[in-house]
């Protein structure tokens, strides 16, 4: 006889005692302060973790392409990231997808990017930045940009520019 032949009425769960279960408590979210400076504000949100593949790329991008720069040329690196998962079909919708869009990021090859000491402060910077970025807790000088390039180079695009921070000069 088979299983879906045998009456549900013969068919009885295994029963045993319960074993009581301590709660694990969530780690509680960082509260930042929407006032608090934008070095505050990383201070609070950086660690080794990103907590998710979403942003684990959008910090990899601010990490690779600006981490030797100031914290406001790292949010606006995060903040072009950002613009263009958010672009409605002009670029892909999501950080990862941003990210590996091909030919776009020099970092990345074969789609993947290089090593990471997710130990080291500027990894755990680059995770803030990440966090603060996809919440929108602190506005980027560059706006709504989508595109930027370093300073050392002259691409001869016909864009908008936007603002130049740090050694990256963006564009719309």
């Amino acid at each position: 006889m088979a299983l879906n032949d045998v009456p549900l009425t013969t068919l009885s769960p295994v029963v045993t005692d319960p074993v009581p279960v301590e709660p694990v408590a969530a780690e509680p979210e960082p509260v930042v302060e929407r006032s608090a400076s934008l070095a505050e504000k990383v201070a609070e949100l950086r660690g080794s973790d990103a907590g998710s593949r979403e942003l684990e790329c959008l910090a990899a991008g601010v990490y690779f392409e600006s981490k030797s720069e100031s914290l406001p040329g790292q949010l606006a690196v995060g903040q072009v990231i950002a613009n263009r998962a958010n672009s409605k079909g002009r670029f892909p919708s999501s950080y990862c997808g941003v990210l590996f869009q091909r030919g776009q990021f020099s970092f990345v090859r074969g789609g993947r990017w290089p090593g990471v000491n997710k130990s080291s402060a500027q990894w755990k910077n680059a995770v803030g930045i990440a966090r603060i970025v996809d919440q929108d807790l602190h506005q980027s000088s560059v706006g709504r940009a989508l595109f930027f390039h370093a300073r050392r180079v002259s691409p001869g695009w016909r864009l908008t520019r936007v603002a130049s921070v740090g050694n990256h000069v963006f564009y719309r």
